[in-house]
């Protein structure tokens, strides 16, 4: 694949230049290409190394296996995603509400996907802004809820003040301009409103376990790889301080299963729900060791 690269001189985080790798890992999905992740010493981020750019990067998500894009029910482990859904779609019904303190509102979905949890807000009485790069994925919301999802560029466009919840469900560690957007969240997020950040925990015992196979590094989909420290530290650079940190519990389990296909090479159910397991039952004990986890950010007090 032809594409411009980003070599990091320094993390695209912190700004710190005690950078080096870390590992490497390979992309599983697109291209079987292997990428180096690197490591920050200071805000301790770990972040793929020679991405390709924002104009460049299209093709990699162009996989059939790219549920959040495609909504295929291709293969088992989409069937058990797709599973999974429904039930974690009426849970962030309900978190939504109770973590913004309101039963309706104006909530900002950015990378909104085929636009399951957009049209779920929508049914719960919410007025739903999507945004979602991809117009696959966008024709697929249109076709199977009637959402008119806008391109990302919108979000520089969009009234200020005029949210009051955001949420990335998955989605931060995707985007290229990363400072640009959280500045943006300051400028469209209404008074006493929260954000809901979804991200990877590269520090969770299954990241631990699995090493390299680790399914969400996701590389080079996956430009950054969060820990609870270096999340509240983007955060703390815009102004935001991180409130909650929720285990996001079903995540594990998939995570699991994907890690096992890419280290074995094949289906492993048995060992995939042990680990999952093994996980969940850490992140119960420790919740920031959780395999994903759910940030509510609100507006640092001056």
């Amino acid at each position: 694949m032809a594409h411009s690269l980003i070599h990091h001189l320094q993390c695209p985080v912190c700004g710190s230049r005690h950078i080096a790798p870390a590992l490497q890992a390979t992309d599983h999905t697109v291209s079987g290409q292997v990428f180096a992740i690197w490591a920050c010493a200071d805000c301790t981020t770990r972040f793929t190394q020679d991405v390709p750019d924002a104009d460049s990067i299209g093709p990699y998500y162009q996989a059939d296996s790219y549920i959040s894009h495609t909504d295929t029910d291709a293969g088992l482990i989409s069937k058990l995603y797709k599973l999974a859904r429904r039930y974690t779609l009426r849970l962030k019904v309900r978190q939504v509400r109770r973590l913004s303190g309101r039963t309706t509102g104006h909530l900002l979905d950015v990378g909104a996907g085929t636009g399951a949890f957009a049209h779920a807000m929508q049914q719960a009485g919410w007025q739903v802004t999507g945004l979602e790069p991809d117009p696959g994925a966008r024709s697929v919301a249109f076709k199977n809820h009637g959402l008119q999802l806008q391109s990302p560029d919108q979000l520089f466009q969009l009234p200020a003040s005029s949210f009051h919840v955001i949420s990335l469900w998955h989605v931060l560690e995707h985007v290229h301009a990363l400072h640009d957007y959280f500045d943006q969240f300051q400028r469209l997020l209404a008074p006493g409103g929260v954000v809901l950040i979804a991200v990877p925990n590269y520090q969770s015992a299954d990241a631990a376990h699995y090493q390299q196979h680790w399914a969400a590094y996701d590389v080079p989909r996956h430009l950054y790889h969060f820990s609870p420290r270096s999340l509240s530290a983007v955060a703390g650079l815009h102004g935001f301080s991180v409130a909650q940190r929720l285990p996001m519990w079903l995540d594990a389990f998939y995570i699991a299963l994907l890690s096992e296909q890419y280290r074995h090479g094949r289906q492993r159910l048995l060992a995939a729900a042990w680990q999952g397991l093994r996980s969940s039952w850490q992140a119960w004990r420790t919740p920031e060791a959780a395999s994903s986890l759910l940030y509510v950010l609100k507006r640092r007090s001056a």
